[in-house]
């Protein structure tokens, strides 16, 4: 049986996961060009009104991806300041936040699954494991932000699949 290191579950899933996501957000710009609005207008829609907009969905995708994997290495998160008003400027977060991640040694992260790691949270301190924290918070609210983030394009009408959402294999 082949085992996975925590390198493997990690940056490469959330790198991948976030190139899926810009190819979906290209779609989105894409989109309100073809029909004559500026692309703009899709950063701040939401599905409801108490959730947040996509611009903040992305924003959250990527600092997921970031925050996770460095604290994985053991290194304190670089901070990204969340000031994008445009696709272009997501898609820069978002290169930035691959660039970051997969600059990563693999050993910095591997063997991290007992790291110590607290999170300081509205509701208070949250503390894990490395392994739990990946594969309980990392992951998850990386892939429910990205999903998010499709959701309201597709909501809008932009002609996504599940395909744009996954990814080529390989």
């Amino acid at each position: 049986m082949t085992t996975i290191s925590m390198y493997q579950a990690c940056v490469p899933v959330c790198a991948r996961a976030l190139r899926n996501l810009r190819v979906v957000l290209q779609k989105g710009e894409a989109f309100a060009n073809e029909k004559g609005f500026a692309p703009e207008v899709l950063l701040q829609t939401r599905l409801i009104a108490d959730m947040l907009p996509l611009v903040r969905q992305v924003q959250i995708a990527a600092d997921m991806a970031k925050n996770g994997a460095s604290r994985l290495a053991g290194m304190e998160p670089p901070k990204i300041e969340d000031d994008e008003a445009s696709f272009a400027q997501l898609y820069a977060r978002i290169d930035r936040t691959i660039a970051i991640i997969e600059g990563l040694a693999p050993d910095r992260i591997d063997g991290s699954e007992a790291r110590a790691i607290t999170l300081q949270m509205r509701t208070g301190e949250m503390k894990f494991q490395g392994q739990d924290y990946l594969l309980g918070f990392v992951l998850p609210n990386l892939f429910f932000h990205c999903t998010t983030s499709y959701v309201i394009l597709r909501e809008a009408g932009v002609p996504i699949g599940k395909m744009d959402f996954i990814g080529a294999a390989g």
